[in-house]
């Protein structure tokens, strides 16, 4: 009696543990989620490729080729220099004076050292004065004036015969003598006692295969 007891429990015992493993058998297997999966950093290419050694030298050329604009192939060139042109010069006199004040030498001197003068070409001075006086004086009083500015060049080193004075007296003012008033216009008298100065440029030489004119 008291083994079939036993051997009725020892039934039980199995067939509970066969149930058991059955139903596990039967459950679904359960895949790991997808956040569950080791993911790779996204930058962990770029970090890497930073620690290359070369790359840093590669970006900077590309930088500085993104920033250079101007090729040298197309680089600007080099303002032109002008073209000379004639020269001209008024230079003051000193009331009842032949002769330029320092004022009227340090201008010489300005023409004198100017690249225009030492082209050579043809140097024409005239010579003015007030209307203080007759004619004839004031015609010779301009001459003398212009005479001491060509002395001064010739002194200078310029050629006498590239100068030709001309004396103008009191013809061509380029203030007025006299107020309405009648009296002295002394500021108008200081500006027509002067002398003025015109260097051109050298003319042309004809072309030696030019026919000459009939």
């Amino acid at each position: 009696m008291t083994r079939s007891i036993w051997n009725g429990r020892a039934v039980r015992v199995v067939a509970t543990a066969m149930i058991g493993l059955g139903m596990t058998a039967c459950q679904p297997r359960v895949e790991p989620a997808a956040n569950d999966t080791a993911e790779t950093p996204a930058n962990a290419g770029t970090a890497d490729n930073a620690t290359v050694p070369g790359n840093d030298a590669a970006a900077q050329e590309q930088e500085e080729a993104k920033k250079s604009i101007i090729r040298p192939e197309i680089a600007p060139s080099p303002t032109p220099t002008p073209p000379a042109g004639p020269v001209e010069l008024t230079i003051p006199f000193p009331a009842k004076g032949a002769q330029p004040d320092q004022a009227g030498i340090a201008m010489l001197d300005t023409l004198v050292a100017d690249p225009v003068l030492a082209l050579g070409g043809p140097i024409t001075i005239w010579g003015h004065s007030d209307s203080a006086g007759s004619d004839a004086a004031n015609l010779t009083a301009s001459r003398r004036r212009a005479e001491a500015a060509r002395d001064y060049l010739v002194k200078k080193g310029v050629a006498a015969d590239r100068i030709t004075v001309i004396a103008i007296g009191e013809a061509r003012p380029i203030a007025p003598n006299r107020k309405l008033d009648g009296s002295d216009d002394l500021e108008g008298r200081v500006k027509n006692r002067r002398v003025e100065i015109k260097v051109d440029l050298p003319k042309a030489a004809p072309d030696a295969a030019e026919p000459p004119p009939s």
